[in-house]
């Protein structure tokens, strides 16, 4: 689907509205310097399934209020109302911002080809670019196409790492291409991310102990003690985030003519099974940090903002009805972001299938009826020069129907 061919769909498509870890890129080639592009390619896989319903609100849907009605603003908030059909969660004013002066396209209604509910499945889709999981494949799509870049483009390039920002390399970037990891805070990172995969743990399980466990730990403290941060010539981000300081890092050692061009970034904990709390709750404090996150991003990049794009992106989404637990259950379409002063952005890409009983998938999720590929696809073959068959065949196998996106970038 071309973004800009909305006013030329059926009835319900005219809602169509609008036309990491992080990754490091090992080939800079040398017609780049010449024409003056030296694009940054950035991905944040959200881990865990976001819920896209309550990041960016399908407001002008007349059914949204009624299966989210448990979930309410409170008389001081205000989401930032994107267009006549979204409203983006008031917890992300800095996504609002950029999307304001057109550096951010929001995607709606979108997934993978998955279509059960297992994280370990689901991220394996994500991350391989397959179109099932089992498919016996070991390297992911963004190292396929790293290490295929030199014939998608025809020309010499000049090799460098691929950069991973956590303590292990994910699937997406596993494969032939070099790939180099980064651990923002050593010991006290891990140690408190695996506090907050237990507080996460808590919330879901046992409130009383969650409660125990976040009054008994200072992991705010603990996180901005660590000396490693404080190296960066940045003041620690306490907390929640900790995912800023992390991506601000990043960005920062992406931003220089000798540095990465593509990277993977992890941000873990968006499983919401209980306790939800999409406006002033867990998720909040999610959004919040992951919006803290891009405009760290921006600040680490300084002027190479300019020729940036980052794709957020999730596993899956989560269930369209509340669960008794005041969470969601996993789900099937959610949101995926895309930022950057390449982007061409000022727009959210939806066909919307609507919140009516009779359109949910399967009685209970989102319909997808949007492929992540198609937006993957579209951003290789436009700020890499890759071909769609190229894409298609190796990268995305078996994804011929998924045609890429174009549009999506200032090129």
């Amino acid at each position: 689907m071309h973004p800009d061919m909305h006013s030329h769909l059926p009835t319900r498509r005219n809602l169509l509205l609008g036309a990491g870890a992080l990754f490091a890129w090992p080939y800079v080639p040398k017609v780049w310097a010449a024409s003056g592009r030296d694009p940054r390619f950035l991905v944040v896989v959200l881990r865990g399934g976001l819920d896209g319903l309550s990041a960016v609100m399908p407001v002008g849907d007349p059914q949204f209020q009624n299966v989210r009605s448990d979930f309410k603003l409170s008389a001081t908030q205000t989401p930032f109302k994107l267009d006549p059909l979204f409203s983006l969660n008031p917890a992300m004013p800095n996504l609002a911002d950029l999307y304001a002066r057109r550096e951010a396209t929001l995607f709606h209604a979108i997934a993978t080809p998955y279509r059960a509910r297992s994280h370990f499945d689901a991220q394996e889709v994500l991350e391989n670019g397959m179109t099932r999981a089992g498919a016996g494949v070991d390297t992911g799509w963004l190292n396929r196409a790293l290490s295929l870049v030199p014939k998608a483009k025809g020309i010499e390039l000049r090799p460098t790492k691929a950069l991973s920002v956590s303590a292990t390399t994910p699937l997406i970037l596993r494969g032939p291409a070099q790939v180099e990891t980064w651990q923002p805070q050593t010991l006290p990172y891990a140690t408190a991310d695996t506090l907050m995969r237990l507080q996460a743990l808590y919330d879901d399980r046992d409130q009383a102990l969650a409660n125990a466990l976040r009054e008994g730990v200072q992991v705010d403290d603990f996180i901005a003690s660590d000396p490693g941060m404080a190296a960066m010539g940045k003041q620690p981000l306490k907390g929640p985030n900790s995912f800023a300081a992390a991506a601000r890092g990043a960005a920062s050692l992406m931003a220089p003519v000798t540095g990465p061009r593509i990277a993977v970034m992890n941000f873990d904990g968006w499983d919401t099974h209980a306790s939800q709390g999409p406006y002033e709750g867990r998720l909040a404090k999610n959004l919040a940090s992951l919006d803290a996150g891009i405009a760290a991003m921006k600040e680490g990049l300084g002027p190479s903002w300019a020729q940036t794009s980052v794709l957020i992106v999730t596993e899956f989404g989560r269930t369209v009805h509340v669960n008794g637990s005041s969470g969601t259950d996993h789900g099937t379409a959610t949101v995926a972001f895309l930022v950057g002063g390449a982007v061409a952005g000022g727009r959210v890409i939806a066909d919307w299938p609507s919140l009516k009983e009779t359109a949910l998938f399967e009685g209970r999720d989102l319909a997808p009826t949007m492929d992540l590929r198609t937006v993957m696809k579209g951003l290789l073959i436009d700020q890499f020069g890759f071909d769609e068959k190229v894409l298609s065949d190796t990268v995305f196998p078996g994804s011929e129907r998924a045609a890429g996106m174009k549009g999506l970038l200032r090129v």
